[in-house]
């Protein structure tokens, strides 16, 4: 499987300065492509048809022949992009205003937008801990960066394909590919059952709660700070709170790795699966009290999923999907769902057999149960032929 291992560079002022003029230079450049090629071929420009087209004048721009491919193929991969996300309906149906804005002018590259390079553009030396890697004024050399013992182990052993080249909050990084093997996939004796919330981000079928209490503090806390910046109506001020959004972003997505790691390892010691619910579209089903839609929309349901089940792959832990249909309504004992049986959030008291508990552990129960006959229709063999 693929992950991504990110160090970080530390250039000096000389090479950082090569590095800016870089990321720019080939950013312009691929607007320009852009632009060019929305006016020759709309949404549908492939590589080869840009490749007749711009790699000449990019060429001639300075651009080594691997980076006017690269700004090649990140132009066409852009427009497949828009193209699928209309195919799936993301952008609404014909006619709507985000479609329209979409398809209606090209797509513009921001200057500091992250930058491709392959193995030609870029060598590493792991011993030394640096980089050689191509710009715009040449090939810069003993390039520095730093990062954890684990990720030199991975980068030794694993890295394979290209990397990108990033500039966030004044300082470089480098987001490397690595094909790590995934582990051999062991039949469950069990499963755990996983109920995501808001208030609960995670509950297993264990009893085992990860609260999202502390997130939901920090996040009441940065949006009281963030109203405050945004009533000084000032240039600093925007940079302050797009620096402190990608801030709690990443505080989000610390605490999402946390509860991944310990319900995989905890699947993985005990020789059980791990499901989830089947939660895609649930923003647009589910409606909110107008002061709980911030919270709503903030709520990290996928993340916490996609986690679980990369980890849960590369530990070798099966995992599985179900249908979340009536999970924290349904008595687990004797079936009976109602709306009834959940007299308030947290607690769950069945209307015909009496088994009462928390409700989102009682959720996590009828998610594993769901899963162990979910599992053996997947893994039924064909029928054989008569």
């Amino acid at each position: 499987m693929k992950i991504a291992v990110q160090v970080k560079l530390i250039p000096d002022a000389a090479q950082a300065s090569a590095l800016e003029r870089t990321l720019h230079t080939v950013n312009k450049c691929a607007t320009q492509v852009s632009a060019a090629s929305f006016t020759s071929y709309g949404l549908k420009g492939s590589v080869k048809d840009l490749r007749s087209m711009a790699y000449g004048d990019l060429k001639a721009r300075g651009l080594g022949a691997q980076a006017a491919q690269h700004v090649i193929k990140r132009v066409a991969d852009a427009y497949t992009t828009v193209r699928a996300n209309i195919r799936a309906g993301n952008l609404g149906g014909e006619g709507s205003p985000r479609r329209r804005k979409a398809t209606s002018k090209p797509v513009v590259f921001r200057p500091d937008a992250a930058h491709t390079y392959d193995d030609r553009c870029l060598s590493w030396n792991y011993d030394a801990q640096t980089v050689s890697i191509w710009t715009v004024d040449g090939r810069v050399k003993n390039v520095r960066f730093a990062c954890s013992a684990a990720a030199i182990k991975k980068l030794t052993q694993y890295r394979k394909g290209e990397s990108d080249l990033a500039f966030r909050d004044g300082k470089w990084f480098l987001a490397a590919t690595c094909e790590v093997p995934e582990a051999e996939r062991y039949e469950p004796r069990d499963w755990i059952g996983v109920d995501r919330g808001i208030t609960n981000l995670a509950t297993t079928s264990d009893g085992d709660n990860h609260s999202g209490r502390r997130l939901d503090r920090y996040r009441r806390w940065q949006a009281r700070k963030k109203a405050e910046i945004q009533a000084r109506r000032t240039r600093s001020a925007a940079q302050l709170l797009k620096k402190r959004a990608r801030c709690e972003s990443r505080h989000a997505t610390h605490i999402n790795h946390t509860i991944s790691k310990t319900v995989v390892a905890v699947a993985q010691r005990t020789e059980r699966g791990i499901a989830l619910e089947q939660l895609q579209g649930i923003r647009e089903r589910v409606t909110v009290r107008r002061d709980q839609r911030a919270r709503q929309s903030s709520w990290p349901f996928h993340q916490l999923g996609a986690f679980i089940a990369y980890k849960a792959r590369r530990a070798g832990v099966p995992f599985i999907e179900v249908d979340p249909a009536y999970t924290s309504q349904r008595c687990p004992r004797c079936g009976h769902a109602t709306k009834a049986n959940r007299p308030s959030r947290d607690t769950f008291c069945c209307r015909r057999c009496g088994l009462a508990g928390p409700a989102d552990v009682v959720a996590g129960i009828n998610v594993r149960d769901r899963a162990r006959s979910a599992w053996v229709f997947v893994n039924m063999p064909p029928p054989v032929p008569t």
